[in-house]
């Protein structure tokens, strides 16, 4: 009975020694994946690189195999994510920090909101929460004392201005533009939307926000060595420049 348990662990870790496959969002995690791609081939490592345009089947797809690690999510949507659909995914290395922030093609500035301008913001838990406070942090709401990253409308205490909220799918925010007075967008997405961040965005979180995108894994993969290679090389000097200087800032290293 020991043999087989024996063989299905050396499985476990070793199905996919010299090959990882990666689910990440097209801007920045696939850019970042592919800079560092002749990197780990220099180690005997292939990376092969899935796009996802969503914040939901990258983590189908790693609960159901079909890739080893996913780079796409922070460590806040992935337990919210659980909560309903516990996949047995874990946290791993944290690679860096894309500021959410409001933009609009109405306003040239938060304060020229109008009474009862409509805001879309991310419809899932902890993106919600994460721009709902970002909103109190520019004077537009007040939450409930004590609430941080499950915040959503409900917990509004204060609303000067009457504003109302249109929750969307992450992904959808950016074409949303148009018919709402302003948007909250992660920056992955507005990237992709050929928004600038620190040019176009009339707030954005600073750098010392606690959302930072990781690495997520199955709990055996931590100890796979390709996936450690992976980690030290994402984490490397290398990267870290590559990121300041192809994102100016828009993106953060979070090591």
């Amino acid at each position: 009975m020991r043999i087989p348990a024996l063989l299905t662990a050396l499985l476990l870790t070793t199905a996919s020694a010299g090959t990882l496959r990666v689910g990440a969002s097209p801007v920045p995690h696939a850019e970042i994946l592919n800079f560092v791609k002749p990197l780990l081939a220099k180690q005997g490592v292939t990376l092969v690189v899935r796009e996802f345009s969503d914040y939901v089947q990258p983590n189908l797809a790693l609960a159901d195999g079909s890739i080893d690690v996913n780079f796409f999510q922070h460590a806040p949507y992935l337990s919210a994510f659980q909560k309903d659909r516990p996949l047995g995914i874990v946290a791993g290395a944290k690679i860096h920090v894309e500021p959410i922030g409001v933009y609009s093609r109405r306003v040239k500035a938060l304060r020229d909101l109008k009474t009862g301008a409509t805001i879309a913001i991310p419809n899932d838990p902890s993106n919600s929460g994460r721009a709902l406070k970002l909103l109190e942090r520019a004077g537009l709401i007040r939450l409930k004392p004590g609430v941080t990253t499950g915040a959503t409308p409900l917990d509004i205490v204060s609303n000067v201005k009457r504003l109302k909220f249109r929750e969307l799918e992450a992904a959808q925010l950016p074409r949303a533009l148009a018919d709402v007075d302003a948007a909250v967008i992660n920056t992955n997405y507005a990237l992709d939307a050929n928004l600038n961040p620190l040019k176009d965005a009339l707030t954005l979180e600073d750098a010392r926000s606690p959302y930072a995108n990781l690495l997520a894994v199955k709990p055996a993969t931590l100890k796979n060595p390709d996936y450690q290679k992976l980690v030290k090389v994402l984490q490397s000097a290398a990267v870290r420049e590559f990121i300041l200087n192809t994102y100016k800032g828009a993106v953060v290293p979070a090591f």
